[in-house]
C-alpha cells in the first residue's frame, strides 16, 4: 500500500530504474515507486523523464507541480483511472439530482459539525452553538447556504474578525497550500476509482476541472485549519509546507478503526461512491478527529 509523500525541494532530474525513483541532484538517492502516494514537485528546475511519468501514471501516484513560489500550480492527470471507467462514468452520469443533493447536504452537515467542535475545543462555545443551530437550519440541499454563513462565523472565530480568505497573508497561504494537498489526495481516489472530478454534486464550475474532489474534500479541511491554527505561522517558507504536508500522515479515526489521513480519504471516497450508487447516505463512513 502506497504511503509515502515525497517532496523534491532542489534542482534535480528524475528518473526511473528497475521500479524506483532515482533522484540525480548534488546526490543521488532513490524512492521505491510502490511506497509513494503522492510526489510534489515544488522545484521548477526539475525535469522528469517520460518512462517515469508513465510510471507514476501506471501506479496511479498523484503528481502536483509547484510554479515559482513553491505553490501546487497543477496535476498530472490520467486518462483512464482503472480498468471499468468507462462503466463508473456511465454511473456517475446517471446519478439522479435527489441523491447527489442527499450526498451534499451530508457532507455540508458533517463539515459544520466538524467546525463547531473545533471552535468548541478552543473555548469559543458562543460561535460554537450558533453553527449548531445552522445544523438544525439546514434545508435539503442546503439552499440556505448554511455552508457559507458557517464559514463566515468559523474563520472570524479562528483567525479574528477582520479576517476574510481573499486577503493576502501568512495564514491564507497557508491555507490554500494545505487545502491544494488535500484537493490532490481526493483527486488521487476519485480518478482511482474511476470516475470523472470534472462532474460534481455540488460545485459546478466550468473552470475548475475538480469540481467532484472539492465537493468530497470538504469535511477534510478541517485538518488543514487546525493544523494552520496550531502552528501560529509568522512567515510561509519550506519549513511551514513541510509542516502541512505532514497532516497526510497523521491519524484519524474512520469506520471504527485507527487511519492516515491519506487511507482514510480512501475509505471515505469509496463510502461516498457506494452512497450515490446505491442512493443509501447511511452508507458514508465520517472521520473522527
Amino acid at each position: 500500500m502506497s504511503w509515502r509523500t515525497v517532496v523534491i525541494s532542489s534542482r534535480c532530474k528524475l528518473d526511473l530504474k528497475m521500479g524506483y525513483m532515482v533522484i540525480r541532484g548534488n546526490e543521488t538517492s532513490r524512492v521505491f515507486l510502490d511506497e509513494v502516494a503522492i510526489l510534489i514537485i515544488e522545484n521548477t528546475a526539475v525535469s522528469l523523464t517520460g518512462c517515469l511519468v508513465a510510471a507514476l501514471v501506471e501506479k496511479k501516484i498523484r503528481v502536483i507541480f509547484c510554479d515559482e513560489k513553491r505553490n501546487p500550480c497543477s496535476e498530472l492527470v490520467p486518462h483512464v483511472g482503472c480498468h471499468d471507467s468507462s462503466k463508473k462514468i456511465k454511473m456517475q452520469i446517471s446519478w439522479d439530482i435527489d441523491i447527489k443533493l442527499a450526498v451534499w447536504t451530508e457532507i455540508v452537515a458533517d463539515k459544520i459539525i466538524k467546525q463547531g467542535e473545533f471552535l468548541y475545543k478552543l473555548g469559543k462555545q458562543t460561535e460554537a452553538r450558533l453553527l449548531a443551530s445552522y445544523i438544525e437550519q439546514l434545508h435539503f440541499g442546503d439552499t440556505t447556504n448554511r455552508e457559507g454563513h458557517a464559514a463566515k462565523v468559523y474563520f472570524n472565530a479562528l483567525f479574528g474578525m477582520d479576517f476574510t480568505r481573499n486577503s493576502e497573508n501568512v495564514i491564507n497561504s497557508a491555507l490554500d497550500y494545505g487545502y491544494g494537498i488535500i484537493l490532490s489526495a481526493f483527486n488521487r481516489e476519485v480518478s482511482a476509482n474511476g470516475y470523472l472530478t470534472q462532474l460534481g454534486l455540488f460545485h459546478d464550475n466550468v473552470f475548475n476541472a475538480f469540481n467532484l474532489s472539492c465537493d468530497l474534500m470538504e469535511p477534510f479541511r478541517i485538518l488543514i485549519d487546525r493544523k494552520v491554527k496550531g502552528g501560529n505561522y509568522t512567515a510561509f517558507s519550506s519549513d511551514e509546507k513541510r509542516d502541512i504536508v505532514l497532516v497526510l500522515s497523521e491519524y484519524v479515526k474512520i469506520d471504527e478503526t485507527r487511519q492516515t489521513v491519506l487511507n482514510a480519504i480512501k475509505i471515505y471516497t469509496k463510502s461516498v461512491f457506494a452512497a450515490l450508487n446505491e442512493k443509501d447516505i447511511s452508507l458514508i463512513k465520517k472521520i473522527e478527529i
